[in-house]
């Protein structure tokens, strides 16, 4: 079923509140790339690159979901890759949609909000100031750390970093997706014992040893694919559009 991508648009406009989510300096959060105006089959991928591309081109999608999209507000030329991925796009006629800290942080379909869910935490409320947006989410969950290390191992598909320097029993949770290791200071203010995030510094190794707190890196890819997912279950319940993900794993 083909629903106009004017109208698919300005709905996850609304739904992902773009307009009223502060995000980071030069992020273009919204539709990026225009098709012919129809949208019949989506695809879903964390990034924006010419392999993702590529996929939706195979695939027949008219409409290209992604969390990290081409363009983040500065002026370059189309040259180059720029160019190449640009025109593989206008040569499909495929419409591409970015939404970067709307979907982490969105409360139904966020990376934030189904990974929690994933991993059973309870009362979750919002977590981590990021550029005036509460990014991440916060709650409880009485577990082992080996137990929560292995739930999250089952849920990623592959072993997350650990340094295990909080306590064995872990009760508070913090969780912030993809590069939300430099949080661990609002992690220690906030008396939370175990950090759930994608990656971090060299030197936060340290900041978690002599703070006693758990960080459990996910990698930033790994912990990223659950909100384009979300999202693209989310559009197809609305409009019956169907889609599919496009993995592309970089192991970071």
């Amino acid at each position: 079923m083909a629903v106009s991508l004017e109208d698919l648009a300005a709905y996850l406009d609304r739904f992902l509140a773009v307009d009223q989510v502060v995000d980071g300096p030069g992020a273009l959060n919204g539709l990026q790339v225009q098709n012919s105006g129809k949208v019949a089959r989506l695809a879903a991928a964390v990034d924006a690159c010419q392999s993702t591309i590529d996929s939706a081109a195979a695939s027949g999608a008219d409409l290209l979901l992604v969390h990290h999209g081409l363009l983040w507000g500065d002026a370059r030329p189309v040259t180059g890759r720029q160019w190449s991925r640009l025109k593989k796009l206008l040569d499909h006629d495929i419409a591409m949609y970015s939404a970067h800290i709307p979907l982490d942080c969105h409360p139904e379909v966020g990376n934030n909000a189904v990974l929690c869910r994933e991993l059973g935490i309870e009362g979750g409320e919002p977590f981590g100031d990021h550029h005036g947006t509460a990014i991440g989410i916060a709650g409880t969950l009485p577990i082992s750390r080996d137990a929560l290390v292995a739930r999250l191992e089952e849920i990623l598909g592959s072993p997350p970093h650990v340094i295990p320097t909080g306590p064995e029993q872990v009760s508070r949770i913090a969780v912030v997706t993809g590069g939300g290791g430099s949080m661990i200071d609002q992690v220690r203010d906030a008396g939370i014992d175990t950090f759930v995030t994608g990656e971090g510094t060299h030197h936060s190794y340290f900041d978690a040893e002599e703070w006693k707190i758990n960080v459990i890196y996910g990698g930033h890819y790994a912990t990223e694919t659950f909100g384009v997912k979300a999202l693209a279950a989310h559009v197809e319940a609305k409009f019956g559009t169907p889609w599919e993900f496009i993995d592309h794993p970089t192991g970071l």
